[in-house]
């Protein structure tokens, strides 16, 4: 089924798969993409079919991607798909924390599965493991934890690996200690109540933050578990990417700063940024750590720490 919806201000086109209509899901897995391709995803989502008996739904969001090849391909898989999946196009791209919430509406369970499209899954019964924690004491907010194990290791991603592995790729005893620190859209689960009550800031633009702060606001509210349920990260980035999304994160830095002063003032990128606000000839060194950070030739340790602190000098520009 084919049918244009109204959403002021943009409008948007669904599609559906045979087995949406009748399905009585008890969890949501909402995807948005934008440009990325999610059907090596949803084809692995899909392998659980026939033992999760129609306990969980897919929504995908064309986050206005304007790539009608693609739409074709995944409109397809959709089409082909075991589980209830529904796909949504929209014809100009609203943003992630826009897209995200759109994603929530359109879900029919009480509880929602936040995936990016770059993720897969590192267990065969990925979604199983998420239905067993959902009864009368369903928790709040879970994150089920990140990895690299099936991410193909090729020279251009080998920086954007090194950091991931030190920031992001945390077991469940670890990020337990600040359950807050470690809340990613990439795989995480919120039940609907609380969804509903704290969605995603909207005021957030381009890239970086927006999930920070609502974990952060959430966290006042909720506890967030975390389990080891994780999913590979497939979507790494070269260096030059990993500088664009830095730049464009700055100013979304700053409103979380304004949300949470009393949190990000703890924060060690935000003490070491104010630091870095007063040092003198900033059109020197910034530059200069760019400069290493993009080298490919240059030592993978070194980059890395030049990358981290080009970030840290990018935030304090924006406090």
């Amino acid at each position: 089924m084919n049918a244009p919806v109204q959403d002021w201000p943009i409008q948007e086109w669904t599609l559906d798969n045979a087995a949406w209509m009748g399905a009585r899901p008890r969890l949501s897995v909402l995807i948005p993409f934008l440009n990325d391709d999610p059907r090596r995803l949803i084809a692995a989502l899909d392998l659980e079919a026939p033992v999760l008996g129609g306990a969980v739904e897919i929504v995908l969001l064309d986050d206005g991607a304007g790539d009608d090849e693609l739409a074709r391909h995944v409109g397809a898989a959709v089409e082909a798909m075991t589980l209830p999946t529904l796909l949504v196009q929209l014809p100009r791209n609203e943003g992630r924390s826009r897209g995200r919430n759109r994603l929530a509406r359109h879900a029919r369970s009480a509880q929602l599965l936040f995936l990016d499209s770059d993720m897969l899954p590192d267990a065969p019964d990925f979604l199983r493991r998420y239905l067993e924690l959902l009864g009368p004491q369903t928790p709040p907010v879970v994150f089920g934890g990140f990895s690299l194990k099936q991410a193909p290791d090729v020279p251009e991603h080998r920086l954007h690996r090194r950091m991931a592995m030190r920031s992001d790729c945390a077991p469940a005893a670890r990020r337990r200690k600040t359950p807050a620190k470690f809340v990613f859209t990439s795989n995480l689960l919120i039940r609907r109540d609380v969804f509903e009550a704290e969605s995603f800031d909207e005021g957030f633009t381009g890239w970086g933050w927006e999930d920070v702060e609502w974990g952060v606001r959430v966290a006042r509210k909720h506890p967030i578990l975390h389990i080891d349920n994780p999913a590979t990260h497939l979507g790494l980035d070269p260096a030059r990417i990993i500088v664009m999304k830095y730049e464009q994160s700055a100013a979304n830095f700053a409103r979380l700063l304004r949300a949470h002063p009393d949190i990000v003032r703890r924060y060690p990128t935000y003490r070491l940024a104010r630091l870095m606000k007063l040092a003198p000839f900033p059109a020197l060194w910034r530059p200069a750590l760019k400069a290493v950070a993009l080298a490919e030739g240059g030592p993978l340790r070194l980059r890395a720490f030049c990358m981290r602190l080009y970030r840290v000098a990018v935030t304090a520009r924006a406090i």
